[in-house]
Order: structure tokens, then C-alpha cells, then sequence
């Protein structure tokens, strides 16, 4: 059965949507419709999404735009900065689109981003990046960074990988994690829905671990709009608390699992 959500708090999401305006900024919360977007905003939590909305590459389950990326927005740090002293944010995940473009593949300013947010807030950041092509430059930006958590989403399983995300490398994928293990507590998220079977899950699992990924999040996969993958299958309620079940017996150190859940959330809790 395909879950439902209870509608969103009117005001809270039009005081958010405002402050977010204001600075022009993005969330994905936002951009990718996300279904816990009240629940998160009250409890003092948000997403942001840098670097623009456009992404260099084209993901089949992905709702963010693609195609060719806006200039850099060098009054993004400040403004989005300022938007949480607003918004009293008291933990933020800092994500990205890909960046294929930059030479850097954006990893300089995804760092001044986390600099000029933990000056102004001192809060917990969390930084959920793209992979950079596995490029080493770019991912010491990160791991040297004042951030507090660093995460990658492995999305799905290795045989539907390339399929879902034809630009990225499941591998590499797993590279970039066990880079990011070395230096900082470090999270990834899969999507089920997609058509993968319960080996193919546990492999998954298995890989994350001995990629040095300690928390993981599992969430059904929801499809977007019509022009996105098609939900093969949605899982019950007691199928999210047998794949959390399993993770936890392999060895993840914390897990949330449900049909809603996205990969940041209960960021802040895990």
C-alpha cells in the first residue's frame, strides 16, 4: 500500500518558505517533495541544497532539475548563515547537486559553506555530499572541514546502480565512504521500491560496512512524477523493521527504517 502523510503545517511551512525566499536559498525539503518537511522544520532541522538546483546529472528516481548549472552564488555561505540564526536551527544537513562542471567539482565552496556556518551558529553540521569523481583534493575539503557527520547515499543496490543512476559508480561510491570513515563518523541511506530483492539489500549492507559506514536510513522509494522509475514494490511497515533488524545484526551502529524515511531524517537523533 502506498503511505500516506497527514497534510503540513500551513504557517510554519509559509514562515520557512519566506525566510528561505528572502535569501535565496534552496532546500530539499523543497525540491525534492519531500514528505517529513513539517516534522523536521519543528523540530529544528532542515536540509539545505547548495551550489544551485541544477544538477550535472540526470538520476531516473531523482525530482531535482538537471541540465546545465547556474554561477555560483558567492553570498550563499553568509545568506544561508543567516537563515538558520532565523529559522533557530539547531542542526543542519548541508547537501549538493553534482557539480561535474567545477574543477573542484564544487568541494571548495561546499567547505566555505560549513566554515562560515559553524563561525556564525556553532551548530552541528552535517554534510551529505555528492561523490566528487572520487576526486582526493575534493574530498579532503570536506574531511577537514568543522563538520560533524559526513554522509554519501549509496541510493540503491549494485545490480540496479547503474541502471538508476547511469553518471555515477556504485564503487566509487563505496570509495568515497571508506575515505570519509577514516576521519569522521560517517552515514549513507538506500531507497527500496526499486526492484531489488532482500540478497541484494543485505549485500548492500554488507558493503556499507566494510566501507566503514557506522549509520544507515532506509525509506521506500516514492516516485516523484510520471517520467520518473516506477515503484516496483512498496514495503510493509514489518518489512522496514525486518531490514532494520538485519542491519543492526551486521553491525550498523544506528539505524532508522520506514516508508518515509529520507536520509536525513532524525539526522539530528541518530
Amino acid at each position: 500500500m502506498k503511505p500516506k502523510i497527514i497534510a503540513p503545517s500551513k504557517e510554519l511551512i509559509d514562515k520557512t518558505l519566506h525566510i528561505i525566499k528572502n535569501y535565496n536559498l534552496h532546500t530539499v525539503c523543497y525540491s525534492s517533495k519531500c514528505p517529513n518537511i513539517t516534522e523536521c522544520f519543528s523540530r529544528g532541522v532542515a536540509t539545505f541544497m547548495i551550489l544551485g538546483d541544477r544538477c550535472t546529472r540526470n538520476c531516473r528516481f531523482c525530482n531535482v532539475s538537471s541540465g546545465s548549472p547556474q554561477n555560483i552564488d558567492k553570498n550563499e555561505a553568509y545568506n544561508l548563515s543567516q537563515a538558520i540564526k532565523y529559522l533557530n536551527l539547531e542542526y543542519v544537513v548541508i547537501t549538493s547537486v553534482d557539480r561535474d562542471d567545477l574543477d573542484d567539482f564544487g568541494s571548495g565552496h561546499f567547505k566555505d559553506v560549513i566554515e562560515t556556518i559553524y563561525k556564525e551558529n556553532n551548530i552541528k553540521i552535517e554534510a551529505l555530499t555528492p561523490d566528487f569523481n572520487g576526486d582526493i583534493n575534493a574530498l579532503n575539503k570536506l574531511t577537514t572541514s568543522n563538520v560533524y557527520k559526513l554522509a554519501h547515499n549509496i541510493e540503491t543496490t549494485k545490480n540496479l546502480h547503474h541502471h538508476l543512476k547511469p553518471k555515477s559508480d556504485y564503487n566509487l561510491s563505496l570509495k568515497v565512504l571508506e575515505y570519509y570513515s577514516k576521519f569522521k563518523l560517517t552515514k549513507s541511506s538506500i531507497m527500496v521500491g526499486f526492484g531489488e530483492s532482500l540478497k541484494d539489500i543485505k549485500n548492500t549492507f554488507k558493503d556499507l560496512l566494510n566501507s566503514g559506514v557506522s549509520q544507515l536510513t532506509i525509506g521506500q522509494y516514492l516516485q516523484p512524477t510520471p517520467k520518473h522509475f516506477e515503484v516496483q514494490k512498496y514495503y510493509s511497515d514489518e518489512e522496514f523493521k525486518e531490514l532494520k533488524a538485519i542491519a543492526l545484526d551486521m553491525g550498523f551502529s544506528a539505524v532508522v527504517s520506514g516508508n518515509l524515511v529520507r536520509s536525513s531524517y532524525y539526522a539530528d537523533k541518530l
